[in-house]
């Protein structure tokens, strides 16, 4: 099939759909010797390499997941949390069992992703999931018991909360106490498939509270911040006064209370 006689924008238009290099469509196109097919063609390799290595990485990723099929489980729970630093709102976790077959390219650390990528992944997973549960510890029970063993309370809620019960837990650097097998994994967000679809949903769940809260306590920046100690975040503490989501026990907070007292 000849496609010199198509335009540069009609070969744009379709040569998306091509997926092998052996397609007579394909194969047509590296005979044409215009500079715009020959561009198109380029970009046609080049995102057939990062699909390649997505795939790979992917592959690496899943490897925890691999083996724990092989043994015997299928209800495999990725656990992790987002919030341990910020000066106010909730530590924020997620338990999330994926299918043997999920496939999501690119995904990583929630930490590491656009927040426009995070939202189309959150969107994806939450569809796509056997389960998701969220566990969410406020500031209040923070300041009453430490961030350490609030952020071990949120993960039990997230597993509690869990539609389906796992049968194994893929956990990011904590260790918890439950009657599952699990196993612990330092920057487990980087190293396991599972866990770093908790990471994205304990992330956007957490943004999208923090943004809801800059609207009932404005003054911090809360929906920039998200509750972080920026810059706009402290002037707001010093000005305004911590509000009922802040963590007194923190320092910067608690130096403020002092001052107010």
């Amino acid at each position: 099939m000849s496609t010199t006689k198509n335009t540069i924008s009609e070969i744009k238009n379709f040569i998306h759909t091509i997926t092998d290099e052996q397609d007579p469509m394909f194969q047509s196109l590296l005979d044409d010797e215009r500079t715009g097919v020959q561009k198109l063609i380029a970009q046609w390799y080049k995102e057939r390499r990062i699909e390649a290595e997505q795939l790979d990485q992917f592959k690496q990723i899943s490897k925890y997941e691999q083996e724990l099929r092989s043994a015997g489980f299928t209800h495999i729970a990725g656990i992790d949390e987002v919030g341990r630093g910020p000066l106010a709102g909730p530590v924020v976790a997620a338990a999330v069992i994926l299918p043997e077959d999920f496939y999501l390219a690119g995904i990583n650390d929630s930490k590491k992703l656009t927040e426009a990528n995070r939202e189309k992944y959150y969107e994806y997973i939450m569809t796509e999931a056997i389960a998701v549960g969220i566990g969410s510890v406020d500031a209040k029970e923070i300041d009453n018991v430490n961030i350490y063993e609030a952020t071990k309370k949120a993960m039990l809620a997230a597993v509690n909360n869990l539609d389906e019960n796992p049968d194994y837990l893929l956990i990011d650097a904590m260790k918890l106490e439950t009657s599952y097998p699990s196993n612990s994994i330092i920057k487990g967000d980087a190293k396991s498939i599972s866990i770093a679809a908790a990471s994205i949903v304990a992330k956007v769940s957490r943004d999208r509270l923090m943004k809801q809260y800059e609207g009932k306590y404005p003054g911090y920046g809360f929906s920039r911040n998200m509750g972080y100690g920026t810059k706009e975040h402290l002037q707001g503490l010093e000005k305004i006064g911590p509000s009922p989501i802040h963590r007194k026990s923190f320092a910067p907070v608690r130096n403020v209370l002092y001052k107010i007292k």
